[in-house]
């Protein structure tokens, strides 16, 4: 087997352990990296109203609009309590940072905005992460379930009251606090006081119960994240980013589930903690509840309905005698994914920016892009100076390799003329070819390890610059405004196309004809695909190419070996 062939093996043979790995992904419900089949959507649906929750049970979601003038809760709470009904309506509070829509029924969030993200839909409006509409479900809820002594308590489900208060975020103030009170139900009270702080997108929820009865209560609180299973809007078919529900804890760390699986009941994670957070993801944000440490809870992942799934967890309050009350601290996270802000907020949560097999190499190199960008002051230039440190990181690899290259294109010449003179006999032909490389002192293979050994770092790169929501509308320069969309006048991927041909035309051109179509086929295909991907990660790969090729023009030129290119005749 000649060094042509062996070449193309060992490129068809790595090419097929990338896809094998990949579908296994796949086959785990895991998302493929490249062309990931499109989810089927489900509009969300309006429910009926659930019957009365079980014990130790989460009630389920109702998306029914609740009319303040004619329901049957407001009667029940008329007819105990004897205060007037309670109005069902919307509560708009903002800050520096932070739109949120509240729902006085359970006192529930029901839409978010980020002030400094803007929609890439509509660039007009703010990004929506959290929303209650006909093409989005994603609520966040809490309330109180049974415990051991029974009894039926206020849910997300509760009409509750709003206190009067400020509702949006004075220029001198650093907190802005929203409260919700329930009626008495089964003898308790629920208050739920939402702080939320300035230029931050975590807000502190305290929940309050009082025992307003007579006997002794030991109610559950629950706290859930419920969303539809929709891609988000704007999803690529080219790339894949995991959405859907996580939990963390420090026994076995961070847990993705996708909805398929909670769908399929294969959904296998650990039930009780005493630490940790759930969370929902998705590309770019995501949210969280984060209770303390030391606080037992156990853990749900569950369909809720059609296309509707819900993660939280249920911590027990213990035993509330009455004339008492009991109150517990949470966070609630809406907000980017940036992974300092992330780190500060609670252990393992900066694991929602996902990184995949290779986060060990990632995270270096994002915090080695964040340090450039605090030098420089542009993303676009700090990832050019990033790939730059790395090329010089792993200058003498590619030297070597280079080296190899060139060695293989001077001998190329007595390669084709011994290969043409011994074509009918192909064992005296393989026992020649073995001598030349022995006497030249050539090793077909030493131009592709040395390349391959840094195959694991560019891809961690890859995943660092798609991952990351400091590229979602960070402008580079002239044209392009957001590095983490594609190029809108496709001029950086017909330049990363006119590269690619470039350094393969300087690459040794195989014998065979057929061989070298084959060796050209690859990285067509790949720039065809980077038509499609943000700017970013294709600048990235345009400056990895332009200096891999000065780095091959300078090695050739040193060895004698004049650049030559060649081009194939499809």
């Amino acid at each position: 087997m000649n060094d042509i062939r062996r070449t193309i093996l060992w490129v068809i043979f790595g090419f097929s352990m990338v896809l094998l790995w990949d579908q296994w992904q796949v086959y785990n419900g895991h998302k493929a990296t490249f062309f990931p089949s499109a989810a089927k959507t489900t509009a969300a649906v309006n429910l009926p109203t659930p019957v009365p929750a079980l014990p130790n049970s989460v009630p389920a979601i109702n998306t029914v609009a609740v009319n303040a003038n004619s329901t049957a809760a407001t009667d029940q709470l008329v007819s105990k309590t004897g205060a007037p009904p309670v109005v069902h309506e919307r509560l708009v509070v903002t800050t520096d940072v932070l739109k949120l829509t509240f729902d006085t029924e359970g006192g529930s969030l029901v839409k978010t905005e980020f002030l400094k993200h803007i929609s890439m839909a509509d660039k007009t409006h703010s990004f929506v992460l959290l929303d209650d509409s006909k093409d989005r479900t994603y609520l966040a809820q809490t309330g109180l379930i049974a415990g051991s002594t029974g009894g039926a308590f206020p849910t997300h489900k509760t009409l509750m009251t709003v206190v009067p208060g400020e509702r949006s975020l004075g220029e001198s103030s650093k907190e802005l606090v929203v409260r919700f009170e329930s009626p008495e139900l089964g003898g308790v009270k629920l208050i739920k006081t939402f702080t939320l702080t300035r230029g931050s997108y975590a807000v502190a929820v305290r929940h309050e119960v009082l025992n307003l009865g007579t006997a002794t209560v030991s109610p559950q609180l629950y706290l859930q994240l419920v969303r539809d299973g929709n891609k988000p809007l704007g999803e690529s078919s080219f790339y894949s980013t995991f959405t859907g529900p996580a939990i963390y804890t420090e026994a076995k760390k961070y847990q993705k589930v996708d909805f398929k699986d909670i769908e399929n009941n294969k959904v296998d994670i650990e039930k009780v903690a005493q630490n940790g957070y759930v969370a929902m993801v998705q590309h770019y944000f995501a949210s969280a509840w984060i209770l303390g440490d030391g606080i037992k809870r156990d853990l749900f992942m569950r369909k809720v309905d059609t296309n509707l799934y819900a993660v939280g967890m249920i911590t027990p309050l213990e035993n509330i005698a009455p004339g008492t009350s009991k109150a517990l601290e949470a966070k609630f996270f809406a907000g980017p994914q940036e992974e300092k802000k992330l780190e500060s907020l609670a252990p393992g949560l900066e694991l929602v920016k996902d990184y995949g097999w290779l986060t060990i190499l990632a995270k270096p190199l994002y915090w080695l892009l964040d340090k450039l960008e605090s030098f420089i002051g542009n993303w676009g230039w700090s990832i050019v100076a990033l790939v730059l440190l790395l090329k010089a990181a792993f200058y003498w690899l590619n030297a070597k390799a280079y080296a190899s290259m060139a060695k293989m294109k001077a001998i190329n010449p007595k390669i084709t003329e011994m290969r043409e003179r011994l074509k009918d006999k192909p064992q005296q032909m393989q026992q020649e070819m073995m001598r030349i490389y022995r006497e030249e002192k050539v090793n077909p293979m030493g131009g592709c390890f040395p390349i391959m050994i840094q195959i694991p770092v560019f891809i961690a790169l890859y995943w660092v610059l798609l991952a990351s929501v400091e590229m979602r509308n960070a402008p580079w320069i002239l044209w392009i405004h957001d590095l983490s969309s594609p190029d809108p006048f496709y001029i950086l991927p017909i330049v990363m196309t006119l590269t690619t041909v470039l350094q393969t035309s300087l690459n040794p051109a195989p014998p065979d004809p057929m061989q070298a179509k084959m060796m050209w086929f690859m990285p067509l295909a790949f720039s065809v695909m980077f038509f499609f991907f943000p700017a970013g990660l294709v600048l990235y790969w345009i400056t990895n190419n332009v200096l891999s090729i000065a780095q091959q023009w300078i090695i050739n030129t040193r060895m004698g070996v004049p650049p030559q290119f060649h081009l194939p005749k499809f």
